[in-house]
C-alpha cells in the first residue's frame, strides 16, 4: 500500500494549543483504522509530521485535510507521495 507524507508546520501557534486535544485524537481514530503508519512532532515545536498508508493519493489526502488542525488553519499543510525503500 503506498505511503503519503503530511508535513504539518504551525502557522498560528496560539490556534494550535486550542486545538491540540481534538487533532490527537483525530490522528488516534485513523491510527486505530490503519490509515496511519508512523506520527510525530518536530522537536523543534515547528510542527510534526504524518505518514498515511492509503489505496491512492486522493483518499490519503483528504484525511489529511481533514484534520482538524489543517481545517482551522492552525498547521499548513504539505502532502506528498512517499516510498520507503525499507520494504524492498
Amino acid at each position: 500500500m503506498p505511503y503519503f507524507i503530511a508535513f504539518l508546520n504551525k502557522v498560528d501557534p496560539e490556534k494550535d494549543k486550542e486545538l491540540l486535544e481534538i487533532h490527537i485524537d483525530y490522528l488516534n481514530k485513523h491510527i486505530e483504522l490503519g490509515n496511519i503508519y508512523a506520527k510525530g512532532p518536530f522537536m523543534d515545536h515547528s510542527g510534526g509530521l504524518i505518514i498515511y498508508k492509503a489505496a491512492d493519493y486522493d483518499t490519503a489526502y483528504k484525511l489529511a485535510s481533514e484534520d482538524p488542525a489543517v481545517k482551522e488553519k492552525s498547521r499548513e499543510l504539505i502532502f506528498k507521495e512517499w516510498k520507503s525503500t525499507l520494504e524492498e
